[in-house]
């Protein structure tokens, strides 16, 4: 199903519904949510496996799995267990987020009066809800809290309290439909506000995965993403060399000498780049599952293995593109969308490049640059 809609999302931009209610219907979108609330709570692996798979059959079907894997199990751990039972019960449930700070949120009885635009809110047009993050107001101006940084709250903002605006016009993860979205003087209830991310991640939840650094969490699942599209952009190579016979030239591709190293080349880099973001989060996981807090090293190593991991996943489509001639300048040809896609992951903030002079100073002793890092 997702191999055949992967067309119709490139061109309505967005997922269709069907694959999406699948998804959920499937309980693809609750492998990291509480097991309390009907979540199966998985382990890392899983959860990078489980998106890897979906990548695979199409990069932007893949993101937004991705996406509501991360809201639904920071929100299933976040909100009362009453309320988050009540939500989860809807088999169909999916949920759009942006926790960055673009809302604000005025208290009033019972509740907050939030308005404000998200950009990037991937997968809107098929969730039920949005939960996006805001600054409390005081006035006009942001409450404070003691420490005195803005006080942070997050909102979960029903479908008829949010209008999504046309602004996904990209090239890569075209079907993603990570389109902004807009709310005005949208009441939300007090048992529908969060604060995840104020002073820290805070969950109701206490299994490893909620104790597994947020920040790390939010990294590690971007790297499904792209080494899914590089391991399908490796599949769809091996079916164009037993083909393509290029032009004066009386072999077969994958009968050159440079198709064999570019081949190996590309197999090497992402099996590489897999294996140590495997090792490093696995590490953390057991370091946490022994209530252990993970050095700050071991924490780097995570953020350095997944912005490498998709980087490098870029490299190995790269060389096979190279590889494959012109046929990969064409739309027709999947290695074309390969490359478009799984360039859009590793410019995320979550695992961009920027996190290697980062890991370099954590290793060497320093302290983090980074207030993603730190918190």
């Amino acid at each position: 199903m997702i191999r055949e809609a992967a067309d119709e999302a490139e061109r309505e931009r967005h997922l269709p519904q069907r694959v999406a209610r699948a998804m959920a219907e499937t309980g693809l979108y609750r492998i990291a949510a509480p097991r309390a609330v009907g979540g199966a709570e998985c382990d890392p692996r899983t959860q990078i496996e489980t998106i890897e798979i979906v990548s695979a059959a199409d990069g932007a079907t893949g993101w937004n799995l991705m996406i509501g894997i991360e809201n639904m199990g920071f929100l299933g751990a976040a909100l009362a267990p009453e309320v988050a039972r009540k939500l989860f019960d809807d088999p169909e449930l999916i949920i759009a987020g942006a926790l960055n700070p673009l809302g604000r949120a005025t208290a009033v009885p019972g509740g907050y009066r939030v308005t404000g635009q998200w950009p990037f809110a991937s997968g809107c047009h098929n969730a039920g809800w949005f939960w996006g993050q805001c600054v409390v107001m005081d006035g006009d101006a942001p409450a404070r809290t003691p420490s005195g940084g803005p006080a942070l709250r997050e909102a979960l903002i029903p479908r008829d309290g949010f209008e999504i605006l046309d602004t996904w016009h990209v090239s890569g993860l075209r079907g993603s439909g990570s389109h902004d979205v807009r709310a005005h003087d949208c009441f939300v209830p007090d048992e529908h506000v969060t604060g995840v991310l104020q002073g820290g991640m805070q969950l109701r939840e206490s299994g490893t995965l909620f104790r597994f650094p947020p920040f790390n969490r939010l990294a590690y699942n971007k790297v499904g993403v792209a080494t899914g599209i590089a391991r399908a952009a490796i599949d769809h190579f091996r079916a164009l060399a037993t083909e393509k016979q290029p032009r004066g030239s009386r072999k077969l591709l994958r009968e050159k000498v440079a198709t064999h190293l570019a081949f190996a080349e590309a197999e090497a880099i992402l099996r590489s780049a897999r294996a140590f973001v495997f090792e490093t989060v696995e590490a953390v996981w057991e370091a946490v599952a022994r209530g252990d807090d993970p050095t700050p090293e071991a924490r780097m190593l995570v953020h350095l293995a997944c912005a490498r991991a998709c980087t490098e996943s870029a490299r190995a489509v790269d060389i096979l593109c190279t590889a494959a001639g012109t046929n990969a300048n064409f739309v027709a040809c999947p290695l074309e969308r390969c490359q478009r896609d799984v360039r859009v992951v590793a410019q995320h903030i979550m695992v961009s490049p920027q996190w290697q002079e980062t890991a370099g100073r954590v290793l060497l002793g320093l302290p983090g640059d980074s207030p993603f890092f730190n918190d």
